[in-house]
C-alpha cells in the first residue's frame, strides 16, 4: 500500500508539472484571440495624431482619441492655441436623426474634415458618402448630397495604353492638340481649322494622347508607341456572392521576359509642320520611357530612360530645334539602378538639376549642372540613407527630406526629417527625439507636426518649428495605460552579427503575455526579406496581426531584416541581385541562433517559418535549403518561381534577360527536396502573384511524391491566408513544433 501510494502521488506531481508546462492548450487558443480586442488600438489614446493643415494657413486639425470617444481638435500654431472644433457625440446624434441610421459616437470617423473659412466654426466633412456642413455652436446639420461615384479604376497591374485623353489646349488659349486616326492633330480654337502634324501614325505604331505644348505655344511632343501583345491571367472564382455559377476574370499581368511597348519622343511644329523625330541610340533597349516634359525656354524637351535590365538609367534632353538627344544624367551600375528610388527636380533657372543616386554606396543628392551634364557638388554625404525629398525650396536655397542612419547610437532604421542648403552646409535634424518619426509640415515649411515613437515606447506627438527643430508646443502623449492592464508587453528589440560575424542585423522577439523563463520555447520566424523595403516595425503598434496571437499558443515569435533588404548600403541590399533564393537567410539563422544563446529557452532546434507574397516564397525556400534548421513552414501566395510573377519586381532583382538565376530559386525546381511539413494557402483570385506559381509548386510536390498540407481560400484574393488561414496556421505549428493536437475548434472562444 506505501508503496501503490508513492507512486500515485509520483503520477499525480507528474501530471501537475505537465499541466504547468503545457503550450497550445484550448485556455492557450482563447487567449490568443482574445488579444485582438484587448490590445486594439482603440484602447490607446491620445495617438495617431494626423495633422490636416489648412490651405496656406498656420492652422491644421486632427482627431484626439480620448477614453470619452474622438474629439476633432483646431490648432493655430502661431497663436500656440488649440481648441475642440464640435462635440462629436451631439454630431453622431444629428447624423444619426438626418439619416436614420444609428450612429456611434466612439465609432464615428469622418473623412475629409475641413473648417468653413467663410463660416466660424463650421465644419464640412464627408460621411456614409455624402458631404455635410455642420455648424457646431448653433449644433445644425446640412446635408449638401451625394458624393459622385468614383469611375472604374485601373488595376495597378494594367499598362496605360495612353489612348484616353481628349483635346488639349494650347497655354495661349488659342489651339488645342488631340489624337485622330492615330495621328497629331491641332485645331484653332476661333475657326475651327484642323491641321494633320503626324503622317505616319498607325494602329500598330500610334501616337500617345498625351500631348505636351510648349509655353510659347509653337510647338506640341508626343511619344510615339509600338505597343505589344499583352499576357493576361485568368481566375474562376468559385463561389461568387450573386450567382451559383463560376466566374472567369481576366488581368493583365506582365511577365519577367515579356516583350515591352516602344516609345520615341516626337516634337512638331504648329505652323510649319516641321517634324523632329529622334535617332534611338541612346534609349533603344527599353524597359520604359518617361516624360516628355518641355524645357521652360520651349527649345527642347526632358524625358527619362530605364534601360532594360535597370543597368543604365538616363535622362535625356531633345533639342526641338536640331533633334540631337544628350544625356544630362547617366546613373550605371554592373548590377541594378534602383530606380524606385529615384528623385529630380529641375530647378527654376533650367540650369540646375537635383538628383538622388546610390553611386557613393548610400543614397543621397547630388546638384546637377544640366549644361555639363554632371554634378557640380553632393549635397548630402555619410554613411546614412535618404529616404524622400519633402520639398525643394528655391527661393531660401534648402532642401527639406527624410533620412535614416545619421544618429549612429540608435536603430539605424528609424526615420528622422533634416533640412540643407543646396550647398550641402547647415544640415539641421528637425525631428530630434528618441524614436522613429512622421512628420506633416505646413504648405510654407515654417511649421511641422512630429508624431514619434518606437516599438515600446508609446507615440508623442509636438508641433515644431521647422526653422530649427525646436519645440513650439506640445500636442498629445499617448496613454496606454488600459493596453497594460490587458497584459500588454512590448516586444524586444534585439541585435546580432549577420553571416559575416560583424555586420548587425535588427530584429524582434516577441513573446506569450504568460511568458515563463523556465520553459522551453519553440521559436517562429516571421519573414518578409522583400527585397526592395526594410519591414521589421521600427514605430509603435499595440497588436501585430502576424505576430502577437500566435505567441500567445506558446512560442517564442522573431523577425529580422537581413542582407538584402533596403535603408542601409548598397552592398548591403546587392546581396538580392540574381540571388533571391539567399533570402537573407544566412543572416536571420545567424541571428536567431544569437538569440538562443543569450535566451536559452528558446528551443534552436525546434524552428519554424512563415510568410507571405515574397514571404510565402522565402518561408518554402527556407525549409527546402536548410531542413536541418528550419523544422516546418507556412507558406501563403508565394512567388514561387519568379518567371511567373510580375515584370517589375523580378526583372530589378534578378535581371534581364531571363535566366539561370530564375531557375536556381524556383520551388518548382527544388521541391523534391522537401523532408520537413509544409503547408501551402493560397487565394483563388490572387492578383498579385499569380495562383498558378502556388499551384506548380503543389504539382511539383505530387510529382515528388512528398506528403503536405494545401489550402485554397475561395474569394481570397493575396492574403496570408484570411481568418480562416490563420487559425489553419495556428493548428500547424502547435501540431508540427510543440507536437500537441489543437483543441476543436467549435471549443474555441473567437474574440
Amino acid at each position: 500500500m506505501k508503496i501503490n501510494r508513492i507512486v500515485t502521488i509520483s503520477a499525480m506531481l507528474l501530471v501537475g508539472a505537465v499541466a504547468a508546462m503545457a503550450q497550445g492548450t484550448l485556455d492557450d487558443y482563447n487567449r490568443a484571440y482574445s488579444l485582438r480586442e484587448k490590445f486594439n488600438a482603440k484602447h490607446v489614446y491620445y495617438s495617431n495624431v494626423t495633422p490636416s493643415w489648412i490651405g496656406d494657413s498656420h492652422s491644421f486639425w486632427y482627431v484626439r482619441e480620448t477614453p470619452e470617444g474622438r474629439i476633432y481638435t483646431l490648432v493655430d500654431a502661431d497663436k500656440k492655441s488649440r481648441r475642440d472644433l464640435f462635440d462629436h457625440k451631439k454630431l453622431a446624434a444629428a447624423l444619426a436623426d438626418k439619416s436614420g441610421k444609428e450612429v456611434k459616437a466612439d465609432a464615428l470617423y469622418l473623412n475629409a474634415v475641413r473648417p468653413n473659412g467663410a463660416k466660424a466654426d463650421t465644419v464640412d466633412f464627408i460621411w456614409n458618402n455624402r458631404y455635410w456642413s455642420y455648424a457646431a455652436k448653433k449644433g445644425v446639420l446640412t446635408d449638401r448630397g451625394e458624393v459622385p461615384p468614383r469611375g472604374p479604376q485601373r488595376h495597378w497591374m494594367e499598362v496605360d495604353d495612353e489612348k484616353g485623353a481628349g483635346p488639349i489646349a494650347s497655354p495661349d488659349g488659342t489651339k488645342e492638340a488631340y489624337i485622330k486616326n492615330d495621328n497629331v492633330y491641332v485645331r484653332d480654337r476661333a475657326t475651327g481649322a484642323e491641321k494633320q502634324l503626324s503622317l505616319d501614325g498607325t494602329l500598330g505604331n500610334y501616337y500617345s494622347s498625351y500631348i505636351r505644348w510648349s509655353p510659347d505655344s509653337k510647338k506640341v511632343a508626343a511619344m510615339k508607341i509600338r505597343p505589344v501583345e499583352k499576357r493576361y491571367v485568368y481566375y474562376v472564382e468559385s463561389s461568387p456572392a450573386d450567382q451559383l455559377q463560376p466566374k472567369l476574370h481576366k488581368q493583365e499581368y506582365a511577365k519577367p521576359g515579356d516583350e515591352l511597348p516602344f516609345k520615341v519622343p516626337c516634337i512638331f511644329d504648329v505652323e510649319s509642320g516641321k517634324a523632329v523625330i529622334p535617332d534611338t541610340e541612346l534609349f533603344d533597349s527599353q524597359y520604359d520611357l518617361f516624360g516628355p516634359e518641355w524645357n521652360d525656354d520651349s527649345k527642347a524637351v526632358t524625358f527619362e530612360y530605364n534601360q532594360r535590365g535597370h543597368k543604365v538609367y538616363r535622362v535625356l534632353e531633345l533639342s526641338a530645334e536640331t533633334g540631337r538627344v544628350r544625356p544630362i544624367v547617366e546613373e550605371t551600375s554592373d548590377k541594378y539602378v534602383n530606380y524606385p528610388r529615384r528623385f529630380r527636380h529641375d530647378l527654376a533657372d533650367g540650369k540646375r538639376m537635383i538628383w538622388m543616386s546610390e553611386r557613393d554606396n548610400w543614397n543621397h543628392l547630388y546638384m546637377y549642372d544640366r549644361d555639363a551634364a554632371r554634378p557640380t557638388h553632393q549635397i548630402t554625404r555619410g554613411e546614412w540613407y535618404v529616404r524622400d525629398v519633402l520639398k525643394v525650396d528655391e527661393a531660401n536655397g534648402r532642401i527639406y527630406f527624410s533620412a535614416n542612419g545619421v544618429n549612429t547610437d540608435e536603430d539605424p532604421y528609424f526615420i528622422r526629417y533634416y533640412s540643407i542648403d543646396f550647398d550641402g552646409n547647415n544640415l539641421t535634424d528637425l525631428t530630434p527625439a528618441k524614436g522613429t518619426h512622421k512628420a506633416g509640415f505646413s504648405r510654407d515649411m515654417k511649421y511641422l507636426v512630429d508624431v514619434y515613437s518606437t516599438v515600446a515606447d508609446a507615440p508623442v506627438a509636438v508641433l515644431r518649428n521647422a526653422a530649427d527643430g525646436s519645440e513650439v508646443m506640445p500636442l498629445e502623449t499617448a496613454d496606454i495605460t488600459r493596453l497594460k492592464e490587458n497584459g500588454w508587453k512590448a516586444p524586444e528589440v534585439f541585435t546580432a552579427p549577420g553571416r559575416d560575424g560583424k555586420t548587425p542585423m535588427w530584429g524582434l522577439i516577441v513573446r506569450p503575455t504568460n511568458f515563463d523563463p523556465s520553459k522551453k520555447y519553440p521559436i517562429i520566424e516571421y519573414i518578409y526579406q522583400g527585397p526592395g523595403d526594410q519591414y521589421v516595425p521600427k514605430a509603435f503598434r499595440p497588436y501585430d496581426w502576424y505576430m502577437t496571437s500566435i505567441a500567445e499558443l506558446g512560442f517564442i515569435v522573431v523577425m529580422v531584416d537581413g542582407m538584402g533588404t533596403s535603408f542601409r548600403s548598397r552592398e548591403f541590399e546587392n546581396v538580392c541581385y540574381k540571388n533571391l533564393k539567399d533570402a537573407g537567410l544566412p543572416d536571420h539563422m545567424a541571428w536567431i541562433k544569437a538569440a538562443a544563446e543569450k535566451y536559452p529557452y528558446m528551443d534552436i532546434d525546434r524552428v519554424g517559418i512563415y510568410g507571405c507574397s515574397a514571404g510565402g516564397q522565402e518561408s518554402t525556400n527556407a525549409l527546402l535549403l536548410y531542413p536541418d534548421f528550419y523544422k516546418a513552414a507556412y507558406s501563403a501566395c508565394g512567388c514561387h518561381d519568379n518567371r511567373m510573377d510580375k515584370i517589375w519586381w523580378n526583372e530589378l532583382w534578378l535581371g534581364y534577360p531571363v535566366g539561370d538565376q530564375y531557375k536556381e530559386g524556383s520551388n518548382v525546381e527544388n521541391a523534391h527536396l522537401l523532408r520537413r511539413p509544409l503547408m501551402l494557402v493560397v487565394g483563388e483570385l490572387d492578383d498579385n502573384v499569380d495562383p498558378a506559381s502556388t499551384m506548380q509548386v503543389v504539382n511539383a510536390l505530387i510529382k515528388a511524391n512528398k506528403d503536405f498540407e494545401f489550402v485554397v481560400v475561395p474569394g481570397a484574393h493575396h492574403t496570408m491566408g484570411e481568418d480562416f488561414g490563420e487559425h489553419k496556421r495556428y493548428d500547424f505549428f502547435v501540431r508540427n513544433l510543440l507536437n500537441v493536437n489543437p483543441p476543436a475548434w467549435s471549443d474555441i472562444t473567437y474574440k
